[in-house]
């Protein structure tokens, strides 16, 4: 299949990340949650932002991203999150920025991101002790999200040359095969996306080109292949990403504006209500927010808005 990219698409991308946004609409009020608080952690051994990561049970992967002098990178580092310990994967098949990430039934997906061209159509898995390449996305997309529900992955929102995706991408494992689906009521990106209790969740993010932060929230049932809308985002943020934990929690964490956000929100699909957690304690966008059991991790990403890197690596437990 075709690729449909350019090199100005990539460039626009980075305009976005490193002007700055308009600050964002006041956030109500709200309480942080009682209860444990964040813990720092063995930090990144590469700092970068703009990262893709996942968790293979214990292990977490973090890939790709920008490196401190704006170089896009293909590294692979894995944390292990009972030793606290880092190690070197292998490198991604090609160096991206803004990619996305899941885990599928065990196994370790990354798809799209910009290389140097601009949105990239790539898509891959971790197959033994490298990676090998499969169906490639319809058109190349970078910064949305890439979840993994009842043996399908979701890739939703994002940038595409000449804009926002308007479609939801379903790859099948079994057939190698992507398969278009109804795209975000909203469409956006710098976007966090979570999937847990059958449904994929869409919170927050930004449209490119107006310059501010959306508080949206939105959920995909796949058995009726429709999108509802859900209570707002507390605080209005893009650059930001989600995860779901153990106990069904939807969590968004960090973003920026005029400055990075220390929000982090967790969403009971339950109640249909957010909560505020514990501040975040290095505030960052462009960041991996992954949950391994009730345990969410928050590893790399920018501390300023732009270009900028962190190896930060703090956890919280909700357990």
């Amino acid at each position: 299949m075709g690729r449909l990219r350019t090199a100005a698409a990539a460039a626009l991308l980075l305009a976005a990340c490193t002007a700055g946004e308009r600050p964002p609409a006041p956030a109500p009020a709200t309480t942080p949650a009682e209860g444990p608080g964040w813990r720092r952690l063995a930090p990144v051994p590469s700092q970068r932002t703009e990262v893709a990561a996942a968790a293979v049970g214990r292990r977490i992967w973090v890939l790709g991203g920008y490196g401190s002098d704006g170089a896009t990178l293909a590294t692979a580092e894995v944390y292990d999150t009972a030793a606290g310990t880092w190690s070197r994967g292998p490198d991604l098949p090609v160096a991206v920025n803004h990619a996305m990430a899941a885990t599928l039934d065990g196994v370790l997906y990354v798809a799209g991101g910009n290389d140097r061209d601009g949105p990239s159509d790539q898509v891959a898995r971790l197959d033994g002790g490298g990676w090998r390449p499969l169906a490639r996305l319809p058109q190349g997309r970078s910064a949305g999200g890439l979840v993994a529900l009842e043996g399908r992955l979701y890739l939703v929102g994002g940038v595409v040359d000449g804009g926002l995706a308007a479609d939801t991408q379903v790859y099948d494992p079994a057939s190698d095969r992507w398969s278009s689906a109804p795209g975000l009521p909203t469409p956006r990106e710098h976007l966090g996306a979570a999937a847990t209790g059958g449904r994929v969740y869409v919170v927050g993010g930004r449209v490119r080109g107006v310059g501010h932060n959306l508080a949206t929230a939105e959920a995909f049932d796949p058995a009726t292949g429709r999108w509802a809308r859900l209570a707002d985002l507390p605080t209005p943020r893009g650059g930001l990403a989600a995860t779901a934990t153990a106990g069904g929690q939807v969590v968004a964490v960090g973003g920026e504006a005029a400055a990075t956000f220390e929000e982090a929100e967790a969403f009971d699909p339950a109640s249909g209500r957010w909560r505020s957690l514990p501040p975040l304690p290095t505030p960052r966008h462009g960041l991996g927010v992954v949950a391994v059991g009730d345990v969410v991790y928050v590893l790399a990403g920018g501390p300023q808005p732009g270009l900028h890197t962190s190896s930060a690596n703090e956890a919280i437990d909700l357990g």
